[in-house]
């Protein structure tokens, strides 16, 4: 398989996304009674998924067939107006926003639908299969949604999320297709950590959200030292891995890293959030326990799901590792629920957890 290479016009369409997830995220800083409610923390996720999921449509579809012409050049540059209105209409009252953001969403992935299509007539063999296999079933989950236009209060998103998830869902039904066609693997890994950096600036602005607080203070200087300690620990764990310990000659489906990669996106988005929340001190004591240990516990689960599925044999670490991260974060988790511990504690425990977590997954 030839070596494919990440384009400047796929670097540029990242960046509209950073506004998108920076919303999303803004989502989780509503703070009511001492807890995010469940209802904002639906909705972050409810706005979060559309999101990860028009740039994966977007991103598979460039790693397998995508080539840097002018028609494809076109397409990516469509795909970047109904991104910018997706993103534009992105807030927690859906009602008021429901029209701009159907429209910024499904037209992302018209496009792509229409892209598969034409992809198939210029295709033979394997690859002709699996572009027909999406440019027919990809319209089901994008007709579904549309039905959503005709009707009113719950049961629009019901339908509209309905669609999503048919559409989500299309390429694990059609996995035997997908195997005929792998993926450019070391292509889609970058694409995806280049993501991943976006999230990880979502935690370099809470850092500046800190230190930009009305008074600069020694206290908020070290808690946004130790953040800044946490991103780099957070940056290392995963980059190097990504970078020295993973299989890019590995022919997959790609489906671990698509998948996979939306709990970490999730995870990386609410650990941004939770060093604001932190240093705020807003949030009921247990609650904000549960929300920041659960954040990395989530990231902690899903990155090693991907990880050590595209990890070299001899590199994937040892079950008596994982559990001893495990218990490790479990143990932090219960001395903070015996013994109360400050903003600066805590943020300090997660901190020490993702060195060692970093330490110990790095070879």
């Amino acid at each position: 398989m030839h070596e494919k290479k990440v384009t400047w016009l796929e670097l540029f369409y990242d960046l509209l996304f950073v506004a998108a997830i920076s919303k999303a995220t803004h989502v989780l800083l509503h703070v009511e009674h001492g807890t995010i409610s469940a209802e904002h923390l639906s909705k972050f996720v409810l706005i979060f998924i559309p999101i990860w999921w028009a740039w994966v449509g977007q991103t598979v579809y460039n790693n397998r067939f995508g080539r840097d012409l002018s028609l494809h050049r076109v397409f990516m540059i469509l795909q970047l107006f109904f991104v910018l209105i997706m993103t534009a209409s992105l807030n927690v009252d859906f009602d008021a926003y429901y029209i701009p953001f159907f429209v910024g969403y499904i037209g992302s992935r018209v496009l792509t639908a229409v892209q598969y299509v034409i992809t198939q007539k210029v295709e033979v063999g394997g690859r002709r299969d699996t572009a027909r296999f999406f440019g027919t079933y990809f319209w089901l989950g994008i007709a579904i949604s549309a039905f959503s236009l005709f009707f009113d209060s719950w049961v629009r998103y019901a339908i509209l999320y309905a669609g999503i998830a048919i559409d989500i869902l299309v390429p694990l039904i059609g996995r035997k297709h997908l195997v005929k066609t792998p993926v450019h693997t070391a292509h889609l890994l970058e694409r995806f950590a280049l993501f991943t950096l976006i999230l990880l600036g979502e935690s370099v602005i809470s850092m500046l959200s800190v230190l930009q607080s009305d008074e600069l203070t020694v206290s908020s200087i070290l808690f946004a030292a130790m953040a800044f300690v946490l991103v780099i620990g957070i940056w290392w764990q995963y980059f190097e891995n990504v970078e020295k310990n993973v299989d890019k000659a590995k022919r997959t489906a790609g489906q671990t890293i698509m998948y996979g990669h939306l709990f970490i996106y999730l995870s990386l988005s609410m650990i941004a959030a939770s060093i604001q929340l932190l240093f705020l001190n807003q949030l009921e004591y247990l609650f904000m326990l549960g929300f920041i240990f659960g954040s990395v516990l989530l990231y902690f689960g899903s990155v090693m799901f991907v990880l050590y599925a595209y990890r070299f044999e001899h590199l994937k670490p040892k079950l008596s590792v994982i559990l001893s991260l495990l218990g490790l974060l479990g143990a932090l988790f219960a001395l903070d629920l015996f013994i109360t511990a400050s903003p600066h504690v805590i943020l300090g425990e997660i901190m020490l957890f993702f060195i060692v977590f970093a330490k110990a997954t790095h070879r």
